[in-house]
């Protein structure tokens, strides 16, 4: 049932994806709507979508006096809480809501969140191929890429969504029935003022659950059984380990569930996802669809079916007997770390971009024992040789082209070229996917035969 917003004043910050749908979600419920961002307009893509409606828009800048009438200020996941309009509007009482909290409180199915530093979209993307394969309408969205309003607009059977510790930040009443926690390393220290905000901010994800929930978690993740230790809600563990745990577990070449009695035991030899932390995945994937009854056969079936998403450890072409691979989604030193250990020797690292903060010394172990060159582009380059210097060769470059012909140039057949930045991609990209589409345009225009240096 639709939420009656008739006559209330509401301002959405931020034009992005989320922000959009927002302002379209509360036009259509009776608000009168703004929306606001610091860009200006040939700035913004999708607006065209809202030039029909009476929307005003407040762009290249943030008019205060508009932000101190609203009733409601919708915060779109990349807005800082710390910006001068939002200050200034909490000091006012005004309510500050992100679009989940927004979207939730007219959801009426069974939520499944997903959060952690790593693998939420492989994940969440993984939990609706199985419900789906199970014959279970979902919507499958949130930070993956579909805003979650979009889901109060379809006839559905649950949700499934991936949230950020941005769109965490803002929830209010959001109440999952499932929750997931895959792990937690360093990110978006560029955001937060140390490492214990960023986890707080994930934390948010189980605010609301009760000791009628499950919440799902990594029992090889020191910091995961740290700081869930007295959640209320009933927990299902996964090891990749082989930690014997109430859930799934990881035992040589099976998968073994374990729970209330069962002893299911699946083949990892089916799985067509490749790297260890795709294993973490599909394994944490599984849990939520066995936990409501959907056969363990049919579920496994569904995670071997899955040839992944675009930009996460993606195999763009072999060429002159090198594998090339576009990680761009690698966009933190855990995630970087995460795609190294599925590679021997011989990488060629292409990383950098934006720094967020991370702690890059975290890497030196695997790069002094699997990459022979890192390649560094964007901003953070010199920030990244420092911290590296001495564990393998280092080249600095101007940008992605240099980085892929250097690659091509040095890395002998046998090798690898993986693209996993450890960084995000606004200094020179777009989005992480503008990124590594470019990588693999660039990695596709390489030819045979290649001359040596």
């Amino acid at each position: 049932m639709k939420i009656n917003y008739s006559g209330k004043k509401i301002v959405v910050i931020g034009a992005g994806r989320s922000g959009i749908a927002l302002a379209s979600y509360f036009y259509e419920r009776g608000a009168t709507v703004a929306i606001s961002d610091l860009r200006e307009r040939k700035q913004l893509a999708g607006l065209d979508s809202l030039s029909t409606l009476p929307i005003r828009f407040d762009l290249g800048g943030h008019d205060l006096e508009l932000f101190a009438q609203a009733d409601l200020i919708a915060v779109s996941p990349g807005v800082s809480l710390t910006c001068e309009p939002l200050r200034r509007a909490s000091s006012c009482a005004i309510p500050l809501l992100g679009e989940i909290e927004i979207a939730s409180r007219e959801i009426r199915v069974p939520i499944i969140g997903v959060t952690g530093t790593n693998g939420k979209s492989t994940t969440t993307s993984l939990i609706g191929e199985i419900m789906a394969a199970w014959g279970k309408k979902v919507f499958v969205g949130g930070n993956l890429g579909t805003p979650l309003v979009e889901a109060c607009a379809v006839a559905i059977d649950g949700v499934v969504v991936e949230l950020s510790s941005f769109q965490l930040e803002t929830i209010d009443q959001f109440h999952p029935s499932i929750a997931l926690l895959l792990n937690l390393s360093s990110d978006h220290l560029d955001r937060y003022p140390d490492l214990q905000s960023y986890y707080r901010a994930k934390l948010q994800v189980f605010r609301n659950m009760t000791a009628a929930d499950f919440v799902v978690l990594n029992a090889d993740d020191a910091e995961v059984c740290r700081l869930t230790a007295d959640l209320p809600a009933t927990k299902v563990w996964f090891s990749a380990k082989g930690r014997m745990v109430d859930g799934m577990v990881r035992l040589g070449d099976r998968l073994v569930w374990n729970w209330s009695g069962a002893d299911i035991q699946l083949p990892l030899s089916s799985l067509q996802l490749s790297g260890e932390h795709n294993i973490e995945n599909a394994m944490a994937a599984m849990i939520p669809a066995l936990l409501q009854g959907c056969p363990a056969e049919l579920a496994w079936n569904a995670v071997c079916s899955f040839g992944g998403l675009k930009h996460r450890m993606q195999r763009v072409r072999q060429l002159d007997g090198v594998d090339w691979y576009n990680d761009s989604k690698g966009t933190n030193v855990g995630s970087v770390m995460k795609s190294l250990a599925g590679f021997s020797s011989a990488v060629t690292l292409i990383a950098g971009g934006k720094d967020k903060g991370g702690d890059y010394t975290l890497l030196r172990p695997q790069l002094e024992q699997k990459v022979s060159c890192l390649i560094l582009i964007g901003e953070a380059a010199q920030k990244m040789a420092a911290a590296l210097s001495g564990c393998c060769e280092i080249r600095i470059v101007s940008d992605l082209q240099a980085a892929v012909q250097q690659a091509f140039v040095i890395t002998k057949p046998g090798g690898t070229v993986l693209l996993s930045p450890a960084c995000s991609s606004f200094d020179m990209f777009a989005s992480f996917q503008a990124r590594g589409d470019e990588f693999e345009r660039l990695v596709q225009q390489l030819s045979p035969a290649r001359e040596t240096l």
